[in-house]
């Protein structure tokens, strides 16, 4: 049995994976932490994810969420995910990073915690995304530059990152492909008299609206044809088993950045 933390309990993604460590058979809940201003601080985690009670109680200090866990799951935002990898470091508890929109600074320091702790961490916990990084990848080494690459995502309007973490590993992984790097092809902002499209360029579109989950979608547009590569993400379970298989399987690895890339064997 593994002892979970869960890093965020009391949001969309902390809501989705405490019922799927409630109705498991090798995992238990052993700390759940929200902000500390967050409403549901002191209420009992398996209450607040809309499952039966688990008398884990709702906390805004990291290091009690941490007592007994043998691995952490974190589903916050990019700062407080910094700190939280930063406590799992000096507790050595495996961590599995589901957070989204850290900067070149941040992504430094946690690989830097990598070496001497296994971090999972990746855009997008879902198995079925991540087969689509692999796809994209593919698709961009087999087709040449006079196929065009656009990427769209689609959110709920709460979400506070654009692109995505997910657009922009799909961005990464078609740059891949092309032999390249994001930064060097990577179109974020159209507007007004652009002229003519660069050649070799990855664009990226943004939408947010209502209550949607994640629409990912790659598009190779050439010469006479149109290849378009898609995730729709119906709800966020997905997510929440991705991140579960990815808690199992770094518990008792060497210290090391990991991606679900590695979780899947791909």
């Amino acid at each position: 049995m593994l002892n979970v933390a869960m890093f965020g309990a009391s949001g969309r993604m902390g809501r989705t994976v405490i019922p799927l460590v409630v109705a498991s058979t090798d995992l238990r809940l052993s700390g759940a932490l929200a902000a500390a201003e967050d409403a549901h601080i002191g209420h009992d985690a398996g209450v607040v994810a809309g499952t039966t009670p688990v008398a884990i109680s709702i906390t805004s200090d990291p290091g009690r969420a941490l007592e007994g866990a043998d691995v952490a799951i974190d589903f916050t935002l990019p700062a407080a995910s910094l700190e939280h990898a930063r406590r799992c470091l000096s507790r050595n508890v495996p961590l599995v990073i589901g957070t989204t929109g850290h900067d070149e600074q941040a992504r430094a320091e946690i690989a830097r915690i990598a070496e001497g702790l296994p971090v999972v961490m990746a855009p997008n916990m879902s198995l079925g995304v991540n087969l689509l990084f692999k796809l994209a990848e593919l698709g961009a080494r087999a087709l040449d530059a006079e196929y065009d690459i656009e990427i769209f995502e689609a959110h709920h309007r709460h979400k506070v990152d654009a692109p995505s973490g997910t657009a922009l590993g799909l961005g990464r992984a078609v740059a891949r492909g092309r032999g390249t790097s994001l930064e060097q092809v990577a179109e974020y902002s159209r507007h007004g008299t652009t002229g003519p499209r660069r050649k070799g360029a990855v664009g990226f579109s943004v939408m947010r609206g209502g209550e949607i989950v994640g629409d990912h979608r790659v598009f190779f547009a050439g010469p006479g044809e149109q290849i378009e590569l898609a995730h729709h993400a119906q709800d966020r379970s997905g997510f929440a088993r991705g991140a579960l298989a990815a808690a199992r399987w770094v518990v008792g690895r060497p210290p090391g950045m990991y991606s679900m890339m590695d979780v899947l064997g791909l």
